[in-house]
Parts: structure tokens; sequence; C-alpha cells
């Protein structure tokens, strides 16, 4: 199944310390390019929490932003720097002496000078599996999205692969109306001159001509191409790279095609073909 790599997934789960919510979001990249935001006590997750990243996704810029709310249990183990605290009373007693009353600190100011409340860093064992599991929800989240959206993308790839190969299916089917064209034309220009032409000379000229204007290759190339791109897109693996190779492939020929068209409907199509590969290109861009 495909999988798009721009989605969004958010869960949130309550343990018995706080409640803890992952945001992920991903958009498309070549590689797997992982950003995290975690909380400073929890900095030390952060290679295990790549690690589980990796593993469910291949390909994409992820954010994962990780937040947490503790409790009235966790808050109430915040204790005062008692020594820190009675060292400022002094200096704002002195200060205070010094530049008259009401110049004080206030109880606001003192609890927020750094170092003064010291709040109890959560358990890093206690809340691991708590995080990774929420981490897991999140992925499996953001894992569906993405399949969903590539299974939409999946479709249109599928509707332009079959456009194309009405375009094949046409140019193929016009090849004899064209090579006769040309037969005659050369007759007619040759009707024109006051001398007889060679027949076996007229032979070869034709043959050259033929030769020249032959696309079965390019059109049985297109044709594989496509067959190579139904079977890609039932594939249940990260798909996105092969896709864009066969892009390259698809367009190649579809050139080819184009600098040997002999006539302005084999042209059109040619044209046709090359937008409707530049369509799926754009949307194999964006596929894991």
């Amino acid at each position: 199944m495909l999988r798009s790599m721009t989605a969004f997934a958010r869960r949130e789960q309550t343990s018995a310390w706080g409640a803890i919510t992952w945001e992920l979001r991903s958009v498309n990249h070549r590689y797997l390019e992982t950003s995290l935001r975690l909380p400073e006590a929890l900095r030390g997750l952060e290679t295990l929490v790549r690690e589980h990243i990796s593993a469910a996704l291949n390909r994409g810029k992820v954010e994962g932003t990780l937040k947490l709310q503790t409790t009235g249990a966790t808050a109430a183990a915040i204790t005062l720097n008692l020594p820190m605290v009675e060292r400022l009373l002094e200096v704002a007693s002195e200060l205070e002496h010094r530049m008259g009353p009401g110049t004080g600190l206030r109880l606001i100011d003192m609890l927020r000078w750094p170092g003064v409340v010291n709040e109890a860093e959560p358990d890093l064992e206690e809340i691991k599996a708590a995080i990774l599991d929420c981490l897991h929800a999140a992925l499996a989240e953001l894992v569906t999205t993405r399949e969903r959206e590539g299974e939409r993308t999946a479709d249109l790839l599928r509707q332009r692969s079959a456009a194309l190969r009405v375009q094949v299916k046409q140019v193929r089917a016009r090849r004899p109306e064209v090579l006769a064209r040309w037969r005659d034309k050369l007759l007619s220009r040759l009707a024109d001159i006051p001398v007889d032409a060679d027949p076996g000379r007229l032979e070869q000229e034709l043959a050259l001509i033929a030769q020249r204007l032959d696309v079965d290759e390019e059109l049985e190339r297109l044709d594989t191409h496509l067959d190579e791109i139904d079977a890609v897109l039932r594939r249940n693996e990260p798909v996105g790279r092969r896709l864009d190779f066969l892009m390259q492939e698809l367009n190649r020929e579809a050139n080819t095609l184009s600098s040997k068209s002999a006539d302005a409907d084999t042209t059109r199509a040619a044209v046709e073909m090359k937008v409707l590969i530049e369509q799926m290109r754009e949307q194999i861009q964006n596929i894991e």
C-alpha cells in the first residue's frame, strides 16, 4: 500500500504522574529526517524515540513534540533553596536600607529567581513506558493517515496511467496511416521530377524513412513502464523512489516519440503524454 509523506497525528495519554501528549507532523523529504522537541528532563529519551520513529517510517521530514503536564502529586514535590532565600533577603534588606522603603523584593520576584524553587525531576524509568506507549499510538495514527492519503494518490496515478495507455494505443493505431502518407508524399514529389526513378533506390529511400519514423520500440517501452507502474502500486513497501525513476523513463520515451513524430496528431499525443507524466511526477514526490 502506498504511503503519503504528509500527515499529522496527535495522541494524549494520562499516566500516574501526569498527562502525556505527542504531536507528530511529517512532510515529503528524500530521506528520513527527524526533529524532536522534548522537555529538558526527558532529553535522555531522544535516541530511543528516534529509533522507534525510524522503525515505523522510511522517508519524510518528521517533527515530533512531546508535551507533559504534571499532576498535583508531582507538583507537591517542590522545595525551596532556603540558603539562597536567606541570602536574597539579606541583599534585598541592604538595598532597601540604601534606596528607601518599598524597594525590596516582592514574594513573586523571590519565587521567580533562578535556583530558589527546586522541582523534583520525574523518574525517567517510571514514565518511559508511558511515553513510548503514547508514541506508538501516535505513530500508528500517522501511518494510517499516510496510507489513506497514499491510496488516494495511487488512484490518481492509476487514472493517469490509464490515460497514457490510451495515448500509446492511439499513436500505435496511426502508424500504418502515417507511413502510407509519407510514401505517397515521396512518390508525389518524385512524379514532379522529369526523370525516371530507380525502383530499387526508391524502395531504399522508403525503407530509410520508415526506419527514421519507426517508434515501435518507444511504444513498447512505454507499455512496459506502465505495466511496471501498475505492479509497483500493488507492492506493500516504500516505492516512491522506484516510481520516480519510472517517471524519468516514461518522460525519456515521450520525448523520443515527440522528436520522431511525423504528423500533428502524434505530436499532440506526445505532448499529452508529457503532461500526464508531469502530473504523476508531482504526485509521486510525496510518496514514501
